[in-house]
């Protein structure tokens, strides 16, 4: 999948989630949209006493605002992809699409 295939909707969650991996200096940028068009971004967590990846906290913040449900998911990373945690995490919220990226932001699965 290139970017030219990418709906503009979708191509504007991953640029946000590598804005946000490349301004945290994290190893994950995720974003995700609502039902509603709304997008939350997020990095992934490592503290001490708690360890949170990018999806889980953008998913997390999208239900603590009232999101119903996702439209789509976005994750950059330069590792293999989204954990198994990361997928229920988006399915649970009844997730369409799930867009993987490398650093770079080309799409590598959806």
């Amino acid at each position: 999948m290139s970017d030219a295939n990418l709906d503009p909707e979708d191509n504007k969650i991953i640029v946000l989630a590598r804005s946000a991996r490349a301004r945290n200096g994290t190893a994950e940028g995720a974003a995700v949209r609502d039902e509603t068009g709304r997008t939350y971004v997020a990095t992934n967590v490592a503290l001490p006493s708690l360890t949170l990846s990018a999806l889980q906290v953008a998913v997390a913040m999208a239900v603590s605002s009232g999101a119903e449900s996702l439209e789509a998911a976005a994750l950059v990373t330069a590792g293999d992809g989204p954990s198994p945690e990361d997928e229920r995490a988006v399915r649970d919220m009844d997730g369409e699409r799930l867009l993987v990226a490398g650093p770079d932001g080309t799409p590598r699965q959806s």
